[in-house]
């Protein structure tokens, strides 16, 4: 294990509270570097400047499918306890199981379709704010920025309102696995989900509805491009990624905001800025902090590390889009900053399939919020915020505003 672990922790609880100077001490003295992933026990290679983590998530030698990998692989081993819920879908597949995958649902995220969610999403934000505005404060997160994509990707899959706090839950499981090691948690989890979706499928295949699920039962039923588990697996990745990215781009958004009381006042007095300054939240304090594992499935070298077969890889995507070598004064918040090409969504063939819709969510969500709360402001020490656990999501874990 490399000597320099100790001050790269990425997991370290005041870490958690701002990663960027670890990440700039590891772009100048380990931009490559070989860590000790406290989650999974296992070691992790992290790439941290901006051109490594493009090439990193674009290498074909590395793969998505941990069933590539040879059985007598740790990691192997661990993930085959994890339910099949959470490696079936398209981001844990490579060509040409993920091209198929991907093309099933892509139809329901171009640019069109999204468009036409944009009078619902509105709707949606107002009936969220008209619920607290008379309270005067609220937790941005658990009043807002949670229940808006949450009801949306819901809506679109089929999921009565009722269920939807639940999905929360099992969210929080399996993006933030338990420190100890033990999997049985992650198998529970799984096995509710699965259940919950098998009866779903089973009355939608009795009483086909406008959903996504019914039309992605009506691919299934055409013959074997989506098999049973295929299904699952991927409306799994749907319900998280659908919701996770947009809940911690408002979060992040309006905390980057309120920090920087100077762009927050440039963009009320132009609310036209709105998609300009979403792309800065996403470069600035992306949603995602590392791209999901890659594996290799043999002994490999990259950027002059070789890589043993079996061991993980990620890019971190914060760390890339903070590289001063791309992006000139990287921590200087500008909601007008251009070119802007961060890479918060991704990169490759595993880009982000709904980062139209929630770029959309956040541009809505963020010019509704400032227009009818003009005194927004942070309720408590923004100091005394906590982060979430992890180096996967980045995002805080409650966000308490006054207005």
């Amino acid at each position: 294990m490399s000597s320099s672990t100790n001050r790269h922790d990425l997991w370290a609880p005041e870490t958690r509270a701002n990663p960027l100077p670890v990440y700039a001490r590891m772009r100048q003295e380990a931009p490559f570097v070989r860590l000790f992933d406290p989650y999974y026990k296992n070691p992790v290679w992290v790439a941290t400047r901006y051109k490594d983590a493009v090439e990193l998530m674009r290498d074909p030698r590395f793969t998505k499918d941990v069933r590539k990998l040879p059985d007598s692989s740790p990691t192997k081993q661990k993930r085959s306890g994890e339910s099949g819920v959470f490696n079936q879908h398209m981001l844990s597949a490579d060509p040409p199981d993920h091209t198929r995958l991907r093309t099933l649902v892509s139809k329901a995220f171009t640019p069109r379709r999204v468009e036409e969610l944009r009078p619902r999403i509105t709707a949606i934000s107002h009936r969220l704010l008209d619920a607290v505005q008379a309270n005067g404060s609220m937790d941005l997160l658990d009043a807002y920025a949670f229940p808006l994509p949450v009801t949306v990707i819901a809506e679109m899959l089929g999921v009565p309102q009722e269920d939807q706090d639940q999905f929360r839950e099992w969210t929080n499981i399996v993006v933030n696995p338990p420190l100890d090691g033990n999997m049985e948690t992650i198998q529970k989890t799984g096995m509710q989900f699965a259940q919950y979706f098998q009866g779903m499928m089973a009355r939608r295949r009795s009483e086909p509805r406008d959903d996504l699920l019914s039309a992605l039962l009506a691919v299934e039923e055409q013959g074997d491009r989506l098999s049973p588990a295929e299904l699952i697996s991927m409306l799994f990745l749907l319900l998280v990624a659908g919701h996770e990215t947009t809940v911690n781009l408002i979060g992040n958004g309006v905390w980057a905001l309120l920090n920087h009381p100077e762009q927050l006042e440039r963009l009320r007095a132009n609310p036209a800025l709105i998609e300009s300054a979403v792309e800065e939240m996403l470069r600035f304090r992306g949603p995602v902090e590392t791209s999901t594992q890659r594996w290799a499935t043999e002994e490999l070298e990259f950027r002059g590390q070789v890589i043993p077969a079996g061991e993980s890889v990620v890019a971190s995507l914060l760390a890339a889009d903070h590289d001063p070598e791309h992006f000139p004064e990287p921590e200087r918040f500008d909601i007008t900053r251009e070119p802007n090409r961060h890479i918060a969504f991704g990169f490759g063939i595993h880009f982000c399939l709904g980062a139209p819709l929630a770029r959309l969510e956040g541009t809505i969500a963020i010019n509704l919020l400032l227009e009818r709360m003009p005194r927004l402001r942070f309720a408590e020490d923004p100091a005394r915020l906590r982060w979430r656990d992890g180096i996967l999501v980045n995002g805080l874990q409650h966000l308490p505003v006054a207005f």
